[in-house]
């Protein structure tokens, strides 16, 4: 897989890192993560221009935010339509809008780098949801500031370790995003055992 990314970042130089980190925010599964370390790598070795690579991965990561939430956004409608027809659906519906109403903006910005593989999930459901788009897009720019910064920088200061950062960086990724479906699970079981309050009947 390094061979592979190594020469694409040779043959098509910055504009692979905009298609990758673009399509990566869609949801597609592509190495974003290991192209902005290779990225970085180049940029430290003077084959790619350190300016143009942060931009270009950059950019791309803004644009496939965006466009997500777009997306989710344009079709919302019918999708709430079909989730109206069942009323677990809704129920689930309207609970992810209350969280994205309380908790959008941490959600977003933490989900661009920290759970990085969250990321084009919360896109959606803040589309779905029909949550602000200024200030989806204000917490998204930051949050991608820290993971392009955070992946390109790594890359540009430890650029012949470019294989053992990224099986790091994974396995850190891995465990936060498994640590925080605990977090979620529990706290979904605590609610589900506890007793329900009963109306003294008169």
């Amino acid at each position: 897989m390094t061979e592979t990314i190594l020469d694409l970042m040779t043959n098509y130089g910055v504009a692979i890192l905009f298609i990758v980190t673009f399509l990566s925010c869609l949801c597609v599964p592509i190495p974003s993560s290991l192209m902005m370390l290779a990225g970085g790598s180049f940029a430290a070795t003077g084959d790619l221009d350190i300016t143009s690579t942060v931009a270009a991965a950059y950019l791309g990561a803004i644009a496939g935010d965006n466009t997500g939430y777009l997306l989710a956004r344009m079709f919302g409608s019918r999708i709430s339509n079909w989730l109206d027809t069942n009323p677990k659906r809704a129920k689930l519906r309207d609970g992810a809008k209350s969280y994205m109403d309380s908790k959008g903006p941490i959600s977003i910005f933490l989900s661009c780098w920290l759970v990085a593989p969250l990321g084009p999930y919360i896109n959606l459901v803040s589309g779905l949801t029909r949550y602000n788009w200024r200030k989806f897009a204000i917490w998204g720019a930051m949050g991608e500031v820290c993971w392009v910064g955070i992946y390109i920088g790594l890359g540009y200061s430890f650029s012949n370790q470019i294989s053992t950062l990224a099986s790091m960086l994974s396995n850190a990724s891995g465990l936060i995003v498994a640590l925080l479906a605990v977090v979620v699970l529990g706290r979904w079981l605590w609610k589900a055992s506890a007793p329900k309050e009963t109306t003294p009947q008169a």
